[in-house]
Formats: C-alpha cells, structure tokens, sequence
C-alpha cells in the first residue's frame, strides 16, 4: 500500500486556493455527463457548496485558514471518530503522531462488541507509515495499527494510549468498525447459481378484504402464489417508508417523511388484538356507512391514500384506547411494547415528537402542511417550547409510537410468511435514496444535511435540463463523526424482514450531484463521500442479517462505481430498455453481467406493453410535459428505432417464430408472441437475479409513475388488475403465469 504525502503551504492567488479547498472538500471541479460531455464547473458553484459546507470563500486568506484549519485537525487528532477497517487487512486501522512521539511505545486495547477485550504494546517506530503531513513546521506521521488475529466483524471500541514510563502523553478513542470483503450471497445463488422474482407495489395489492390498498395480510398470500405458482424466489416491493399519504404531492414511496419508519396504511387493522377486543371499534364497525365507506375503498381502482389513512387512523385511535388498558395493567403486551420503545429511543422519541406536532399544528391551522410553517419555536426539535410539548402531549406520542409497533411486528410477519410460503429469498425491499425536506427525518436530524443545497441529477436522456429533487444532501462530515449511525440504522431497518435490499440511487455512497441555494439543475456538481467506509458497513450488515444488496446503478455512473461495487459482492442493476450496445443495438443476453439483477422495467418507466404503444410518451404529452412537438416526434422516433432493435434481438436469439414480421411498424400492440419472446431474452441472461414486474407480467399498459408529474398522472395509485384470491382462477393470469414458469424451468431459475 503506496503511503500519502500531505504538505500545505498558504497560495497568493484567489482561484488555486479555491481549487485546493474544493478538492479537500470532495466538490469535483468539473464532470462527464451520460452523453460523454465534459461540464466545468463554475467558481460560484463551488463557493455556494463550500459555503453551505461552512466555509468562508471570501478571499484567498479565508480559504487558506479553511484548508489549514481542515488539515490540522484530521492528522492532529491521533484516531479519527470511527475507523472503518477491513477483515483481512484490505483498509487498515491508523493512528497519527506528531514528529516527537515517533519513539515512543503505544498500548493499543480492544473492547469487542460481545465484551471481550484485547490488548497488546507497539513501538511507534516499528509500524508501518501510511502516510504523512507538513503544515508549516509541524510534522505528523500517520501509521497502521496492527489488528489482532482473531479480530471478529462488528462494532467495537480502539483506545490507543500513548507515553513514556510513569507518564501517560495521550489517550484517544474510537469506534473500530470491522468488516467483510463481501456482501452476503444467499444459498440458493451457490446452488442454482441463478433465480427470480416478482416485483410489485404493496400498495396495488387488490384483494377481497382489505381497505382500499394492499396491506401486510394481502402479502402473504401473493408471495404464496409466487412461490408455488411461477416457481421464484423473491417478491420485490416499493420502499414501505412513512409517507404523508396526501395526493398528489406526498404520495411517492422515494419521498418519504421518514427512511426510518413505515406506512401505517399497510397495517390491516383486524389482525390486532385491541381492534377486535374494543367495544367502540365493534360499535363504529356496525355503521353502515362505515362499512359502506371501507366498501368503497376497496373496490376504487386508484388508492385513495387521504381516504385510507383516515379510515385506520381514526379505528387505530380507538384501538389505542383499549391498549392503555393493557399500559396501566402492565401486561406482557404492554411491556413488550415499552422495551421495544426504550431500544430505540433515539430516533423514536422525536420521530413521535414530530408527528404530535404535524396533527398539532394542522389541526389549529388546516392551512399549515409543513414543518416550516410552524412557529419558530417549534422548528427546532432541541428548543424548549418542543420538549414541553412532547411531555404535555406525551400519550399522542405514545399513539404514535404504538402504530409504528404493530407495523413492525406486522411486517415481521409477513416477511417470515413469504419466507414459510417457499420463497427461498424472500421479501426484497427498497430504500430510497430522498427524504422529504418538510418531513421528520430532516426536522429531527437537521445537523446532518446540508441545508444550503439541494440534490438532483445532470441532464441526461430524460431530462435534458437536469433534474432537480428538492431535498437536502446529508453531511457526509457529520455521519463520519457520529461513527455513521444514522446510516446503520437505516440499513438494518430497511433489510428488516426482508432477504434482499435494493438501494436506490447506489452512486449517492461515491458522490451526489450538489445544487447550491439560488442555482438551476444545470448549474450543480458531484460532491465525493466516504465511498469505502459506507460499502463496507452495508455489507457487515448484509451479512449480519443475511440479506443480498443490489445497487441501483442507473444514470451516469463511474466505472470505478461498478468495479467497487461488484468487488463487494452489490448486485448491478440492469434494465431491458437500458441495456444497448454503442451502435443502438440491444444487448444480446449473454453480454449481461453475471453479478446483477436483470429486470424487465422499473416504475419511472413505461412497462414492456406501454413502451410498445408509446402510452407513456402520450401520457407526457397529455401531462404537458413535452411543451414542443419536436419534442414529442423526437421521442416517438426515438421509441420506434428501439422497437425495432427489440425485435431483431429477438430474431438474432431465435425467439420470434419464423412466419413472424421483421418490422417492429407492422406490430401495433405487444402481442403473445412477443411478450413470451421478450421474457424468455432477459430469463437467458447470465445474471443472478431476474426480476418480472407484475405490470410485465399481465401486458398491462400504464406505469406507476409518470417522473416530471404530480396531479397530471395517477402516480403510485394504480391497483393490480386481479384480487389476490383470484390470481389462480384469472385465464389471462394463468396463461401468463404458465408462460414464466416455461422460461424458468428452461433457464434454470426455477426455485
């Protein structure tokens, strides 16, 4: 391992002095779109995002005292906040001396998470230097701490205590996170080398007993049906995230009020023990127009996300009541509800705090929506007007904490349901990579963002203006130096009950493309994070919880990324559309990765069946998303040239029957043969994981989201076409389904 020399001396010139700062900083100086062309960044981009980062870019004074400042403290201290090392050795533990401590003996202990302890004593001298810094006449020498050979993966705790005899110079600690080389692989890939799935949205889910969207009991049976029927291994679901449950702004599962927690709507309501003891829930429940309401619900073809959690939020306050019983009695229920609160304290108490407050204000106020339209005394979750309230208010908050319970346990169980039904994977889950900027995380934790910025993406094929996402980027500084909790958290919440994870937006641990305050999409630029650090804790957790990791590598992507990734054991993930040769041409499958998931579409755009008939260009069009028609006959030429692409793919792979046209122009709809041919192309591919979105799977048309709209397009409301009850009576269902099964059986990736 080649050593790092550091050396600072001050600059006279303003522009060096910002290209140093912007260079420690991680803000990248210039960048390559996805049409491989090069964009330098202007210096007042890089002056907002330092700004927002809290430094002064005032002159060339400012930013040498920034840089300075920065340097000093990261090789003055002798350990960093948290350390994050490899098993093996690949990326070591480290302490830094000053240039008069290199003689002297370190006594280096270990305390390992399951409470042993380790110690050994080192010559400075005799360890290996890894890297050194010169800032005026101070010199440090940073160097490896040798790790013990029976270092164990997790969490522990580093003292390195330096000194002469009889008298102790320094004594630094830090979180010492030790990690595997690899993500987790479940045992099915060893076996068979290769399987799939079925994705869907939970809340599409139609069955002939639910309230108005799909919930924890209605999945159960779908994964049975998966399982049993179509012969997968995993179901895929949208990010079960907490939402604001409003339309039409705050119904997306990528824009969550919490990552933390989940969506209550998904909770069905007569599984819990207080709703079906309570006398007035039972009262309520014998209104007819109650009954006619949930009625209603049900039998909508669009999720009525207000209409729904009203409905259990309103029986869910009455159940409640009858759970306060169960508190003042102390009964084993009731405790294990307490214990469950006190493990996560942490987050949950101003999460709740933050959920009183929202019902709170909007209930004074029916026009205030957002947390920033509080009174200023409640935007800061530490000021003391907020913690009165949380204790006046302390069982709304107990309420709350109470709903986010029953949806854990619930989930639980539906995720140990999927796994009892043969589902050899299980549920694979989906953390998103935003978090609303009116929600509870950003409230809560507002230290760890950066609110002088925005994230979004540079112009690519879809939004050649780029794309703008309105919420803040975290504080990669700030989740080092709180030894990356947050984001463990976040990890293992979102691989809760599940046996795969997807990350959304996977790039975001290398860089995120930063907008300053006052700039366009146009006018943003990458901003590097502790790329390393944040992969090998995702895949100490993959391992620890036995949940394979895929990465959503989609947009423009470094090849470094990919290597990374792939060299940890993170699936890539490669879409049918995407997935095009230099010239045009589609991807013969044997060119697809072996360490990916293959899938036929995602959310954001058109399945197989709509691609086909351009439904989602003319859903644009009808949106006003394509202001010029030039546009619009820009995006239809373009969609008939990949027609035809797909189909000499298809005839190169001797999937379409020989009397069958060659030009894509005569095929007006997707039909049988085609759809067959199509699942049969991406089943052939080498890659680990194939994955059918049910809209794939029954041709149908309309995709769940239209990106670029809000109440122009039914976004994340649309149902499945068939009960869940009914999936094996559906002719069209089974034919579908019998259809897969041929191409897994033949591929081997039957389960």
């Amino acid at each position: 391992m080649s050593s790092i020399s550091v050396t600072f001396e001050p600059l006279r010139k303003y522009r060096p002095s910002l290209e140093r700062a912007a260079r420690l900083w991680g803000i990248d100086l210039a960048y390559w779109d996805i049409f491989g062309k090069k964009h330098e960044v202007s210096d007042d981009v890089v002056k907002g995002i330092l700004a927002a980062l809290g430094v002064d870019t005032s002159s060339a004074e400012s930013l040498n005292k920034a840089v300075e400042r920065r340097l000093r403290v990261e090789w003055s201290q002798q350990l960093p906040e948290v350390e994050v090392v490899g098993l093996r050795g690949n990326a070591p533990a480290w302490v830094n001396l000053p240039d008069d401590m290199q003689a002297i003996p370190l006594r280096v202990h270990f305390t390992w998470e399951d409470g042993g302890s380790t110690e050994y004593t080192y010559a400075a001298s005799a360890m290996e230097v890894l890297g050194t810094c010169d800032i005026g006449k101070d010199r440090f020498v940073r160097r490896r701490i040798p790790l013990p050979a029976e270092t164990p993966l997790g969490y522990h705790e580093m003292t390195v205590e330096g000194g002469l005899p009889g008298k102790v110079l320094f004594v630094a600690r830090t979180q010492l996170i030790v990690t595997p080389e690899r993500a987790y692989q479940p045992p099915i890939l060893d076996e068979q080398g290769k399987c799939a799935g079925i994705g869907a949205s939970l809340y599409s889910l139609r069955s002939q007993r639910n309230w108005g969207c799909g919930d924890f009991t209605d999945l159960p049976g779908f994964c049975e049906w998966v399982a049993q029927d179509l012969k997968c291994a995993f179901v895929a679901l949208n990010p079960l995230h907490l939402i604001a449950n409003r339309l039409p702004y705050n119904a997306s599962p990528y824009l969550p009020v919490s990552t933390y927690f989940k969506n209550f709507i998904y909770l069905d309501l007569e599984r819990i023990p207080e709703f079906q003891r309570s006398v007035l829930v039972q009262r309520r429940l014998n209104d007819h127009g109650v009954r006619q309401r949930i009625l209603q619900m049900r039998l909508k073809d669009l999720v009525d996300y207000e209409g729904v959690a009203s409905l259990k939020l309103g029986f869910l306050a009455l159940s409640f009541l009858e759970f306060r019983h169960e508190l003042r009695r102390r009964t084993p229920r009731a405790l294990a509800f307490l214990e469950w609160c006190a493990a996560q304290d942490d987050l949950l108490t101003p999460f709740t705090t933050f959920c009183a407050l929202d019902r709170h204000m909007h209930k004074r106020n029916p026009d205030v929506w957002v947390w920033q339209d509080w009174p200023g005394e409640y935007q800061d979750p530490h000021s003391p007007a907020v913690a009165r309230f949380a204790l006046r208010h302390r069982h709304l908050r107990q309420f709350y904490a109470w709903v986010q319970w029953l949806t854990f346990q619930q989930l639980q169980e539906a995720g140990d349901a999927a796994k009892a039904a043969g589902l050899k994977i299980g549920l694979y889950h989906d953390l998103a990579l935003a978090t609303d900027s009116c929600g509870a995380d950003v409230w809560a934790q507002r230290d760890y963002y950066v609110m002088g910025c925005r994230v979004g993406a540079p112009p690519d094929d879809f939004s050649p203006d780029g794309q703008d996402w309105a919420f803040p980027p975290p504080d990669y500084e700030k989740h080092r130096r709180g030894a990356y909790a947050l984001f463990r958290e976040s990890i293992r919440r979102n691989m809760m009950a599940g046996g795969a994870l997807r990350i959304d937006h996977v790039m975001r641990f290398f860089r995120l493309y930063w907008i300053p305050s006052g700039f366009s999409a146009t006018d943003g630029t990458y901003v590097r994070d502790y790329a390393e650090n944040l992969v090998r804790i995702l895949a100490l957790e993959s391992v620890r919880n036995e949940v394979l990791v895929v990465g959503e590598d989609l947009g423009t992507v470094e090849p470094a990324t990919r290597e990374t990734l792939e060299k940890f054991g993170i699936l890539s993930y490669r879409l049918f559309f995407f997935e095009r040769e230099e010239g045009g041409a589609m991807k013969l499958p044997e060119r697809y990765p072996n360490d990916a998931l293959v899938a036929t579409s995602t959310h954001d755009l058109p399945t197989i069946a709509g691609s086909w008939i351009g439904r989602d260009i003319e859903a644009r069009d009808y949106a006003g998303l394509l202001p010029e028609h030039a546009v619009y006959e820009q995006q239809w030429g373009a969609r008939r040239e990949l027609k035809q692409q797909i189909l000499e793919a298809l005839f190169a792979e001797g999937l379409m029957p020989d009397y069958y046209t060659r030009r894509a122009s005569d095929i007006p709809e997707l039909t049988g043969e085609l759809h067959n041919a199509v699942i049969g192309y991406l089943a052939r591919t080498p890659a680990k994981l194939f994955q059918v979105n049910q809209e794939d799977l029954v041709k149908q048309l309309d995709q769940q989201n239209l990106p670029g709209s809000t109440w122009q397009y039914a976004n994340w409301q649309r149902k499945m076409g068939c009960a869940v009850e009914d999936l094996r009576q559906d002719a069209l269902v089974r034919g579908c389904a019998a259809m897969l099964r041929h191409w897994l059986k033949e591929t081997g990736r039957e389960s």
